[in-house]
């Protein structure tokens, strides 16, 4: 297997699998947060750079027989095709993330005309791909609402990350570096992005605050929305929220399960454009999630029965359902239960299972024969497999 990635990061890699970097450095104008404080244009420019260094890139290999695509940067699919024919491969997109439909969400905004050409574009590379992978039922519905036929798209979910366990409170040296105690705590751990609202978690706080102060916050992770947090937690006086950074893999068990509970927020415009991988992270710790975003979204889904869904901009209503975990320990420790017995039944190791027989699925029906494994194209460094 060889993955294409773009940047000059580190290029370690299991036994089997050979990493190809670009060599271009993604710090400056590149896809991602510089690029979006820096300005539409910039960003846009450092995206078309960045698909023009992974496409030569890839044409460059020996032949693969499968070519898989990823969602960043944006207008990865429309490539696919055109490299799957390049070295007479197989082509599978897997989409994270929907584009052009997700950029007007994360505050993005170009021209009407501009928008329909690239949607358009985008759909029609959609179909012309071998099978489409999506990480939820609603972007399923969202694919074939493209026009993608329904026989090539394939639902593959986001896992948890390998190895997160469940650590008991009176184990978890996480915990007592924060001083937690017995405290009732809620935690919301990664990415803190433009999809992801944290209104609600701020007003719920916020009347907490005042109501039932021993309930604790934890807000763990970056992205472009942590200086407005930071900011609004310090204009509000806000003593039970604690925003630290994102945890190395080596606490990332205990950093999880520091929690009694977990949050993750989505904005409802983004239904179908993405599925918030937090989720399976605290479902793997056994910790009930509160999913703040769309009722059928996947991650609706997902923690249903061991977590509820709620309207993001709610923090009232998400104050009174936290005052009902606080006080119902036993509630919390029977939904963490469910959460693990949910997470178990999808891991890595499934869904890498899964996917090789989808690749394999497409060799058989094209009766080609084996040449060499995938060849996979990630903008940001090794993708989440």
């Amino acid at each position: 297997m060889s993955v294409v990635a773009d940047g000059d990061g580190p290029s370690a890699a299991p036994p089997g699998v050979t990493v190809v970097r670009t060599g271009a450095s993604l710090k400056e104008g590149g896809p991602g947060e510089n690029g979006m404080r820096r300005g539409a244009a910039p960003m846009v420019r450092g995206y078309l750079d960045s698909l023009r260094r992974l496409t030569l890139r890839a044409m460059r290999l020996p032949r693969h027989d499968v070519v898989v695509t990823m969602t960043d940067p944006p207008l990865m699919a429309r490539v696919g095709p055109m490299l799957a024919a390049w070295h007479g491969a197989a082509a599978i997109h897997w989409c994270h993330d929907l584009y052009p439909a997700l950029l007007p969400v994360l505050g993005l905004r170009i021209p009407d005309p501009l928008y329909r050409l690239v949607e358009w574009s985008v759909a029609g590379a959609m179909r012309r791909h071998d099978a489409v992978v999506a990480i939820g039922r609603c972007m399923a519905r969202r694919l074939a609402a493209l026009g993608v036929p329904s026989d090539r798209i394939v639902l593959l979910p986001n896992w948890a990350e390998p190895g997160i366990r469940p650590v008991a409170r009176e184990g978890n040296g996480f915990r007592a570096d924060l001083g937690l105690g017995d405290r009732f705590t809620v935690a919301y751990s990664g990415n803190l992005g433009l999809a992801h609202p944290m209104g609600g978690l701020l007003d719920a706080a916020t009347e907490l605050a005042r109501t039932d102060p021993d309930i604790a916050f934890l807000v763990i992770g970056e992205g472009r929305g942590r200086p407005a947090l930071e900011a609004a937690a310090a204009a509000r006086g806000l003593s039970n929220l604690r925003v630290l950074p994102l945890q190395p893999a080596g606490r990332l068990s205990e950093s999880l399960s520091a929690a009694d509970l977990h949050l993750a927020s989505m904005d409802p415009r983004a239904e179908g454009l993405l599925v918030p991988c937090k989720v399976a992270g605290a479902l793997a710790a056994g910790r009930p999630c509160l999913f703040l975003g769309p009722a059928g979204s996947e991650a609706a889904a997902l923690v249903d029965g061991c977590g509820r869904t709620l309207d993001p901009a709610d923090g009232t209503g998400l104050a009174a359902v936290l005052r009902g975990y606080a006080r119902d320990p036993a509630r919390y420790a029977e939904e963490g239960r469910r959460a693990l017995s949910v997470s178990a039944r999808w891991d890595a190791d499934t869904a890498a299972w899964r996917f090789a027989a989808l690749a394999e699925s497409l060799l058989g029906r094209a009766g080609k024969p084996v040449a060499a494994p995938l060849v996979r194209m990630s903008g940001r460094g090794l993708p989440h497999a």
